[in-house]
């Protein structure tokens, strides 16, 4: 069976959505779902996820692998994704670069890691131990981050680079998590978000995530918070176009982008809205790709 190739723009599947998704088939390219909402033997869930995947190609995006935790990936975790991607064949499947569990203690949280060589090791083995079972490359996402550790010696990007090299994962590249990163470290690492895309490995880059941010006073400090609940901001849009432009410049192939909206979820017509809106700033760039090179790295 030919794997199908993610393009263009696509959004979040959410429950509510399900009937109208179904009853309108809206114009969009593809849909993301997280697989832990379908790792439970049966139900309305999966009945409404077949008949979606009929329609729309499928991207899986885990929360629950926990790649960075010294004590490895969840066994009993890992056969559940293998068996959820082998029911729906998803296009792609991809992680986050983070750590939740350890110690037999699961917590409900995407936490940071410091990176180094010893962090790089463990994530390495649990990315090959993950695309072993999976029999297939998955992604790794950027973090959205609010503070550094003294013990990295290598930069995210860094880091994400040596990732591809050992493991070769490809990469899911988070826009938002990089304006939110960037602004609440204070150029700590990167002096502007543009300066981390520059140094970003790109041809990697199998994904795009877009999504909207609060921003909170603590201490009198502006703090950026990754809640995907609002909007995508003019200035995540503007670095968007940025780094697509960088993409073109040294790959033939412009990886598809989703619109993350997780909480405060509105109608569908203003995910859809979204959508449009990305795929309509990808036009500028696509006059140099060719139209058989929308889709993500493979």
């Amino acid at each position: 069976m030919t794997k199908t190739i993610l393009h263009g723009a696509g959004i979040g599947l959410k429950a509510q959505h399900y009937d109208e998704i179904l009853r309108t088939k809206p114009a969009i390219d593809w849909l993301e779902v997280h697989p832990e909402n379908y790792m439970g033997a049966g139900g309305l869930p999966h009945k409404y996820l077949r008949e979606i995947a009929e329609i729309y190609p499928l991207s899986m995006h885990g929360v629950g692998l926990s790649l960075g935790s010294v004590n490895g990936v969840s066994d009993e975790h890992l056969a559940a994704l293998t068996h959820v991607v082998n029911c729906y064949q998803p296009a792609q499947v991809s992680e986050h670069l983070s750590w939740s569990h350890w110690n037999q203690h699961f917590l409900n949280d995407l936490l940071p890691l410091p990176y180094n060589q010893e962090s790089l090791a463990v994530v390495a083995n649990n990315i090959h131990k993950v695309q072993d079972a999976l029999k297939q490359k998955i992604y790794i996402e950027n973090p959205s981050s609010y503070l550094g550790f003294h013990q990295s010696d290598l930069s995210e990007t860094d880091f994400l680079r040596e990732l591809v090299k050992q493991t070769d994962c490809g990469l899911l590249l988070d826009i938002n998590n990089v304006y939110v990163s960037v602004n609440n470290q204070h150029g700590t690492q990167y002096q502007s978000a543009e300066d981390y895309i520059n140094d970003y490995p790109l041809a990697a880059v199998g994904e795009i995530h877009l999504a909207g941010h609060a921003q909170e006073t603590i201490e009198n400090e502006i703090v950026l918070i990754d809640d995907h609940g609002s909007p995508v901001i003019n200035e995540v849009w503007d670095l968007y176009s940025y780094t697509m432009e960088k993409i073109a410049t040294q790959t033939d192939t412009l990886p598809p982008v989703l619109i993350e909206w997780d909480t405060d979820i509105p109608e569908l017509g203003q995910l859809v809205s979204e959508a449009e809106k990305a795929r309509r700033l990808q036009m500028p760039v696509t006059k140099n790709v060719s139209p058989d090179n929308l889709g993500g790295a493979q």
